[in-house]
């Protein structure tokens, strides 16, 4: 599988009906298929949007994907409801819960995360995995409403600053741990 395939990995999953947990008539949920907590759902748009980023063009330069803006807004709240809705279905809690975006997505689709504070999973095995929820690498659901309201677009983040966060301390999310590396911080994970 190239590193293209596996990047339209979640077009894929969304065209298989037997992968969604709940839908609506403008988004599914699916499980991540390797979830970085003991909870790890996406809510995917039916409309084929790229990213959380201007619209992406192709090798010959053409668009093929609407650029994500202020008119998607309803879309997005749909999005935020059913990322609710699961964790409801599953009977947990929302304050244990982060829902964002990546601010650096590895994934072709508009995909938002429904992720479990815990982070306790076999598939969490780098920094990288970490620091990408961990630091402002996640954009936090009302942060990227907030800038689609006000400035009609989500602002990248710049090469440095994206290197910097990727490169932070393995410092816990729940108290000021610091790890020396990931098995050290998984180890303390089980331990909240």
């Amino acid at each position: 599988m190239t590193s293209n395939s596996w990047a339209n990995g979640l077009v894929q999953t969304l065209k298989n009906p037997k992968s969604h947990i709940i839908s609506s008539n403008l988004a599914v949920v699916i499980s991540d298929k390797y979830p970085k907590a003991k909870h790890h759902y996406l809510v995917l748009p039916l409309e084929e949007i790229h990213s959380i980023f201007n619209a992406a063009a192709n090798k010959f330069n053409i668009f093929f994907s609407p650029q994500l803006n202020r008119q998607h807004i309803p879309l997005l709240q749909e999005m935020h409801l059913l990322a609710l809705n699961i964790i409801e279905i599953k009977g947990e809690k929302q304050n244990n819960f982060k829902i964002g975006f990546h601010n650096q997505p590895s994934m072709h689709r508009l995909h938002l995360h429904v992720i479990s504070k815990d982070f306790i999973s076999d598939c969490l095995k780098t920094k990288k995995h970490w620091n990408s929820f961990n630091t402002q690498l996640f954009l936090n659901y009302e942060d990227m409403l907030v800038q689609l309201e006000e400035t009609n677009q989500v602002k990248r983040l710049e090469s440095a600053l994206i290197k910097e966060l990727g490169n932070m301390d393995l410092k816990c999310n729940q108290c000021a741990f610091v790890a020396k590396n990931m098995p050290s911080l998984k180890q303390h994970l089980l331990e909240h």
